[in-house]
């Protein structure tokens, strides 16, 4: 299959690099507003160059793969469906409540899949948390215990149009608890705190953040979140229940040193989230192109999009309000629950 790719910055040569070694794409082509980059990207992996937006969708494609920058999200999206093209997203699928509603309620109606990022999904770890969830095996589930946690912060240019550190940190946790409890978030409570730079508080955002959510059945989860993880990149989730307890992420390269001198685990530590996820990122782009053979649905949807960035902008409120702020996702998500959106 012909798949485009539109955005070659860090995560699109990322992908471009996936897609290319995928064996159910054929060819590749690349757009992004820097021609150069656009360039680099497709000679590394033996693509195509469109030179604009028109271009690449007119070139005959089967589906496409959005990596540009999260402010153009949306457009992106509605132009591809407008061609007709399955299309997959990197998350969100916009910066707000408002324009996402806007984007599924224009493609309520269409037969064209949409999926997006949330790689976490596709990990085995958090895939094994799920399955040992859905089967009983923990018992009852009482509490979540998730981490996101950088080992140095951005470029300080970057964390004005990030969002803050909820929608662009600790969404994967708010998702990865939806998908692997199976049940919605209802309500947040949220903290941050500033030691680290000053460009963070600069931007109204903190470096480092804690999320209590409860869930609709009553399970509790901790979500932490930190740019300043000098031991090593560290995502995990603890899964207790009332019959055991399961973790995702507690590998030897989780960058963790037991204080009783136990010696597990003993590698080093993932430096990035690439690293981290690479297996995830494959199986995720494998997902896609299924999806675009029509071998099944999306296996996560704007919805599901909308329901995680929910938790976060409740979040955001709740750190700036001090106190618990109810979630808007469960209702409003469903209203696009018909498996493609």
């Amino acid at each position: 299959m012909r798949i485009g790719l539109i955005g070659t910055g860090r995560i699109g040569a990322f992908h471009a690099s996936t897609l290319a070694a995928l064996p159910a794409v054929n060819a590749l082509v690349l757009h992004d507003s820097d021609a150069r980059s656009a360039r680099t990207v497709a000679d590394s992996v033996g693509g195509e160059c469109a030179d604009s937006l028109g271009a690449l969708l007119g070139a005959g494609l089967d589906g496409v793969v959005v990596a540009a920058p999260t402010g153009s999200h949306a457009e992106l999206i509605l132009a591809a469906h407008r061609a007709g093209l399955p299309t997959f997203c990197e998350k969100p699928v916009a910066s707000s409540l408002e324009e996402t509603d806007r984007v599924l309620s224009a493609l309520q109606d269409s037969d064209v899949p949409l999926q997006i990022g949330f790689q976490r999904r596709f990990d085995a770890g958090y895939r094994a948390a799920r399955e040992a969830v859905a089967s009983g095996r923990l018992g009852w589930t009482h509490t979540l215990r998730a981490c996101t946690a950088d080992p140095a912060p951005p470029h300080p240019e970057y964390i004005p149009g990030s969002g803050g550190i909820f929608r662009d940190c600790s969404v994967h946790d708010y998702d990865i608890v939806r998908w692997v409890t199976g049940r919605e978030i209802t309500e947040v409570y949220a903290t941050g705190a500033n030691r680290g730079d000053a460009f963070f508080a600069a931007s109204q955002d903190v470096d480092t953040a804690v999320s209590v959510l409860t869930l609709d059945d009553g399970t509790l989860a901790t979500c932490t979140a930190t740019r300043y993880n000098g031991a090593g990149y560290d995502v995990r989730l603890e899964v207790c229940g009332s019959e055991g307890t399961l973790v995702a992420g507690l590998t030897e390269q989780a960058p963790l040193a037991s204080a009783e001198g136990t010696a597990y685990p003993a590698g080093s530590p993932y430096p990035g989230f690439m690293e981290r996820f690479q297996d995830a990122y494959r199986a995720e782009l494998t997902a896609f192109t299924e999806v675009v053979a029509g071998l099944g649905p999306s296996p996560c949807t704007g919805a599901d999009a909308r329901a995680a960035l929910a938790v976060a902008e409740a979040a955001t409120r709740s750190r700036a309000e001090g106190r618990p702020v109810p979630v808007s996702a469960p209702t409003r998500a469903r209203v696009y629950g018909n498996g493609r959106l």
